[in-house]
């Protein structure tokens, strides 16, 4: 009896623990209010290996999305506007362990496929890694931004249904002003992009 209550108590803690783990991927950070900024960034949102080559998104879509990221890139290069790119790496235990048994072990920090994908491989003035959905979800790219004195930010890449999502609302609750390019990111699934769409147009963010 002893055994099974123990069995219980692992077993319990196991699914409290990946459950934690599964709310830290979701979650939307809260940061400071960045105030007044005039400066502009592109941020390309997951453009790596293992989910541009790999991942669910056809051949044509794939085409042209590309193109106009690469549009993006060329014009916030002649502004002198910074391209940052953030390229997921799931480091965290609970997070790596969801990796492993939901996402067939993609992206994982150490495994092949987390670096940038060959098209955008030299688009980026910096190259960021992020351990969730949310980009914002370490200091690191605030910082980043509040060195370039940005307060707009340009948003293309992957998926828009969560990554992108979860990085534009975080912008948002800080204050930036946000434009998702919509032709610059793919989605796998339409009805979620749908959703995604509608709650972003919620919190004021711009789809073009």
């Amino acid at each position: 009896m002893a055994l099974g209550y123990l069995i219980g108590v692992l077993m319990l803690s196991a699914l409290v623990w990946l459950g934690y783990g599964a709310w830290r991927i979701g979650a939307i950070s809260r940061g400071q209010q960045i105030g007044d900024r005039a400066g502009t960034a592109l941020l390309l949102i997951d453009l790596q290996t293992v989910f541009w080559d790999d991942g669910p998104y056809s051949g044509g879509a794939k085409a042209a999305v590309q193109k106009r990221i690469l549009d993006e890139v060329d014009v916030a290069r002649s502004s002198g506007a910074p391209v940052i790119a953030v390229r997921q790496e799931w480091s965290i235990p609970s997070t790596k362990a969801i990796a492993r048994i939901a996402m067939h072990s993609q992206a994982i920090e150490g495994t092949s496929g987390t670096e940038l994908a060959e098209p955008f491989s030299e688009c980026a003035d910096h190259v960021l890694i992020k351990r969730v959905q949310d980009a914002f979800e370490t200091t690191e790219l605030d910082s980043l931004l509040q060195k370039y004195e940005v307060g707009r930010l340009r948003v293309v890449g992957l998926d828009l249904s969560y990554c992108v999502l979860k990085t534009v609302l975080s912008a948002r609750k800080r204050g930036y002003d946000v434009t998702v390019v919509k032709d610059g990111t793919l989605a796998a699934d339409p009805n979620a992009a749908a959703r995604a769409e509608r709650l972003m147009l919620s919190q004021n963010v711009s789809i073009q």
